[in-house]
């Protein structure tokens, strides 16, 4: 009888050690929603000795060591992830975003276009995309993809900036200022949008007093670059 509950006993524990690919799971989440990205690490690793393709644990892990700096060991945990269900759009968009930290921006939108076509109703896909375009100075392509996500998300400050940089960048002033009076209206706090306005209203309109209220703004805000423009154009 003592042997029978000492063998119970053993049982328990043996399973207590041993946990499910959910409760693995469960706890590697739990750790990332507290932004414990190193800790959340284990238990993936934990899990995927059980199942190595776990799309779900794949990208977990791929986003944990992302979000610790680890660029270059996340891609190849996407790069897993991808393998293991292609028509997930999650690891397709990390894996770009990991690109794209890189610089890498060309094979960032490729991602991206992928990820796209799987899920078209994310918008964080079409902004990190539009980033990228920008980056490669293909400012119309990056100007539809935030006008496309501005119909659904208005009041999106960072969209109106960056698309205001895709219109200044396609030399269009006038909708560029309309972009970047719309950031700042939205968030007051972004310093180079005043110093764009400021540099713009200047050199493209002749607007001297305007530009220079807005690019002491920004130099107030800590836009460090407004300063020489003060310097040689508002303070003769």
């Amino acid at each position: 009888m003592n042997k029978l509950w000492i063998l119970g006993l053993l049982c328990v524990s043996l399973f207590a050690c041993s946990p499910s690919e959910e409760e693995l799971l469960k706890s590697g989440i739990e750790k990332m929603d507290a932004q414990a990205w190193s800790e959340a690490v284990p238990y993936f690793d934990r899990l995927l000795e059980k199942n190595l393709a776990n799309t779900t644990a794949l990208n977990a892990k791929g986003v944990a060591l992302f979000q610790q700096g680890k660029i270059e060991e996340a891609i190849p945990v996407f790069d897993q992830a991808i393998a293991a269900d292609s028509s997930n759009y999650k690891p397709w968009f990390n894996r770009g975003n990991a690109k794209m930290e890189l610089k890498n921006y060309k094979e960032a939108l490729a991602d991206f276009n992928i990820a796209s076509a799987l899920d078209p109703s994310q918008l964080d896909i079409l902004f990190n995309r539009g980033t990228a375009l920008l980056n490669m100075e293909e400012y119309e392509d990056a100007l539809l993809d935030f006008q496309t996500l501005l119909q659904s998300d208005p009041n999106n400050a960072e969209a109106h900036f960056r698309k205001g940089k895709a219109e200044l960048g396609m030399s269009d002033p006038i909708h560029g200022m309309e972009s970047l009076t719309n950031t700042v209206n939205l968030d007051p706090k972004n310093a180079e949008a005043y110093y764009l306005l400021g540099v713009t209203r200047m050199s493209a309109l002749g607007q001297k007093n305007e530009g220079c209220a807005d690019l002491k703004m920004a130099l107030s805000l800590g836009y460090a670059e407004a300063e020489t423009w003060i310097k040689d154009f508002c303070e003769k």
